[in-house]
């Protein structure tokens, strides 16, 4: 076993394990922080990465890093960004505030990794140091607000084509159930008639609305901080920095970016953050009705509501033979539940910083990211495992439709409210449906009753049978 190699800080020095490519601070962070065994997320590594190669290049074109040092460290980045080295990035989620720990972990990874490519040792430093020529620059304080809204940034296009994929689904099926007739429900009770292809149509449009919303809120955090070092102020930075950095960051990631018009109010403020977490918490909520809605129009077979069928995709019980259960709406249940979680996580985080910086960002991040990753999967698998392959029960359908005291609504206009109440309230006494009562007591014939009671006519606006309608009907 290799000894280990001995390293040194402000602080003192430490043994580090030998084939680490993180260095003394990074293991000072991981002895310091053992919490979750939860680490950075792969987009925020990333966005980080994409930082450090920036700076390297900017500072090559301006002059102010060696050519030959600049390259290395981008050589180095662009191998971490091809998916090598992941596993030295071991600092937890919930480490010391503002994110230093991890930034350090980059900085002396990708340090190590560049004097190893000019021929040097790890943990050495020389002539590649952390610090000095990795971090050149930059400040935790600017660099981890950038790599946070690049980080979102670089997530919420799969977010984005989940919730498309949700609502292409979702009219698809709005398409191909507008013909099947059903009741309407309020407060859980029976009302006016409705086609099962217009509820799910209103779902596909419900989520095509948060999409859209989401894109919208996304849009404030293509201003960047980076330049703004400590404070704001761009203290060590040159001036042209800020722009630089901007320019590398587009290269590199693809996104559109800006650079921002007040460093110090994008250090000190988390309410762009805050702001697209709101807009997602609202869609999360809009999907957990969804979710719910489903398993319950699917309830049953024999004892529920059974309008809809679900695809079986798995056994239901260990114990009841046959039992299907709405697996996929369950799951999605679970996930914005966590989903709110994550979100109140942020909005309290983002309310906790102080003066000029917000500590707070590596809980910020972690939840930001971790909520858009698992709400987009759960929202693709609800599409392709269960919204795709919804069946209409159309004769349960009928069958409820038929016995709904509500129908008596269509006839209001006709014989006045209170009149409609009296067989609203019969029909239920006796078990007649509205229709059979109306004919037993010659309310309405012919025609006439055949146009009131017209459940097609019922789903769209207008007065069903309105030539007879009475002045003031």
């Amino acid at each position: 076993m290799t000894s280990p190699r001995i390293e040194r800080d402000p602080l003192g020095e430490k043994p580090v394990p030998a084939d680490a490519l993180y260095g003394i601070q990074t293991l000072r962070a991981a002895e310091n922080f053992p919490i979750s065994g939860l680490r950075a997320l792969p987009a925020f590594v990333d966005a980080v990465v994409w930082i450090k190669r920036a700076a390297a290049l900017t500072h090559k074109e301006t002059g102010r890093l060696e050519a030959q040092l600049a390259d290395a460290i981008v050589k180095a980045a662009d191998e971490v960004l091809g998916g090598r080295y992941r596993d030295q990035f071991i600092v937890d989620v919930y480490q010391a505030g503002a994110g230093t720990s991890h930034n350090m972990n980059v900085n002396e990874v990708l340090a190590n990794r560049a004097n190893e490519l000019l021929g040097k040792a790890r943990g050495v430093y020389a002539p590649v140091h952390p610090n000095d020529h990795v971090n050149m620059a930059q400040s935790t304080n600017d660099v981890i607000p950038t790599a946070m809204r690049l980080a979102v940034l670089a997530t919420l296009p799969a977010t984005l084509a989940a919730l498309d994929r949700l609502a292409t689904a979702l009219l698809a099926k709005g398409a191909e159930f507008d013909h099947v007739m059903k009741s309407g429900r309020t407060h859980l009770q029976d009302a006016t008639p409705i086609r099962l292809g217009q509820e799910f149509t209103a779902y596909g449009h419900t989520v095509q609305r948060h999409r859209e919303k989401l894109a919208q809120a996304a849009d404030w955090l293509r201003e960047l901080n980076i330049g703004g070092t400590a404070v704001g102020t761009g203290l060590n930075a040159e001036r042209e920095y800020p722009a630089l950095m901007v320019k590398h960051l587009r290269q590199v990631s693809g996104l559109d970016l800006r650079e921002g018009r007040d460093r110090i109010q994008l250090m000190q403020s988390m309410g762009d953050i805050a702001t697209l977490s709101g807009v997602f918490r609202a869609y999360v909520l809009d999907l957990n009705k969804i979710a719910n809605d489903i398993r319950l129009l699917a309830s049953g077979p024999r004892t529920g509501l059974a309008e809809i069928v679900l695809p079986a995709v798995q056994p239901g019980s260990s114990i009841m033979p046959g039992k299907v259960n709405p697996s996929i709406a369950e799951m999605v249940n679970q996930v914005c539940f966590q989903a709110l979680g994550l979100d109140t996580t942020v909005a309290l985080a983002a309310e906790a910083g102080q003066l000029e910086l917000n500590v707070m960002m590596p809980v910020i991040t972690h939840n930001i990211l971790f909520g858009l990753q698992i709400v987009g999967n759960a929202t693709r698998v609800l599409a392709e495992r269960c919204v795709d392959g919804i069946e209409a029960d159309e004769r349960q359908c009928a069958y409820w439709l038929e016995r709904s005291p509500a129908l008596v609504t269509a006839l209001a206009p006709k014989l006045g409210y209170a009149e409609a109440a009296k067989l609203a309230k019969e029909a239920l006494a006796t078990g007649l449906t509205v229709k059979e009562l109306v004919t037993q007591k010659r309310l309405l014939e012919g025609a006439e009753l055949d146009e009131v009671l017209d459940l097609r006519a019922m789903t769209e606006p207008g007065v069903p049978g309105g030539k007879g309608v009475p002045a003031g009907g």
